[in-house]
C-alpha cells in the first residue's frame, strides 16, 4: 500500500541519516566552517557551549604551538609529565577534532592508569623503553614493550597506562581524535574527588577496610 511504502521510505531515510552520522560519533562533531580559533577569554568564567566560540581576529600564530619542544618536569610522585597541545593551550585546533601531547617519564616513572572519554590515543616513542597497555571492558589486558620509533594505540574510553621500563628517561608524542580528549586518572578520581567518595563505598568496592581507604586518600591530599 501507499502508506506501507511511505513508512518503508521513512525507515530507509532514517537508516541513511544514521549511517552518515556514524563517523561523527567516533570523535568531535564535524566542523561547519574552514576555521574557528577558540576565543578562550569569552569562556574564562563559564561558557554554555559544547566547545568554544570563534575568535574574530585571527593570525597564523593561532595555528602554531611550540610547547612540545622541551621535556616536561617529571619531579612528581608519578614521575611523568604531560604537556598538552589541545584547545585549551592551542586555540587553533578548535572544531578540527585533533590534538596532541608530549609525555615525559623519569626512570621508573609512569603515566598512571587513566581513560580519555572523548578520544582514541596513538603514541610514537621518541626516547626510551616503555611498557604500555590497555584493558578492555571484558577485563582483558593487552600489553607491549615498545621503544624508539614504535607506535601503539589506545582505544577511546578504555583504561590504559605507560610505564618507563628503561634505565633512563623516556618520552612519547601522543595524538588524539578530539580537540579536548578529557583525562580521568583512575586513582585520583576515586581517592581525591571533591567532595570525596565515601570511604565505605570504596572499602566495599576494593574489599578492604575503611582505614585502608583513608590511608590511601591521605596520600593524595
Amino acid at each position: 500500500s501507499t502508506m506501507a511504502r511511505l513508512q518503508l521510505s521513512a525507515v530507509a531515510a532514517c537508516a541513511v541519516l544514521l549511517a552518515l552520522a556514524a563517523p561523527s560519533l567516533a570523535g568531535d562533531p564535524d566542523m561547519l566552517q574552514d576555521v574557528c580559533v577558540a576565543d578562550l577569554k569569552s569562556c574564562e568564567s563559564s561558557c554554555g557551549l559544547n566547545g568554544f566560540p570563534c575568535k574574530a581576529d585571527i593570525t597564523a600564530d593561532d595555528f602554531f604551538f611550540a610547547g612540545l619542544k622541551k621535556a616536561g618536569n617529571t619531579n612528581n610522585p608519578a614521575g611523568s609529565n604531560v604537556t598538552a597541545a589541545n584547545v585549551q593551550s592551542f586555540p587553533g585546533v578548535n572544531t578540527l577534532g585533533v590534538s596532541m601531547a608530549r609525555i615525559d617519564y623519569a626512570p621508573g616513572g609512569q603515566n598512571p592508569p587513566h581513560t580519555h572519554p572523548r578520544a582514541t590515543e596513538i603514541i610514537f616513542v621518541l626516547e626510551g623503553v616503555l611498557e604500555v597497555g590497555f584493558i578492555t571492558t571484558a577485563n582483558k589486558l593487552f600489553t607491549k614493550t615498545i621503544t624508539v620509533g614504535d607506535v601503539f594505540v589506545f582505544p577511546r574510553g578504555l583504561v590504559h597506562f605507560q610505564q618507563n621500563r628503561g634505565h633512563g628517561p623516556a618520552s612519547v608524542i601522543a595524538g588524539f581524535n578530539s580537540q579536548l580528549q578529557g583525562t580521568q586518572a583512575i586513582a585520583t578520581t576515586l581517592f581525591a574527588a571533591a567532595p570525596p567518595v565515601p570511604s565505605d563505598v570504596l572499602a566495599k568496592a576494593f574489599r578492604v577496610g575503611t582505614e585502608d581507604i583513608d590511608a590511601v586518600k591521605a596520600k593524595f591530599k
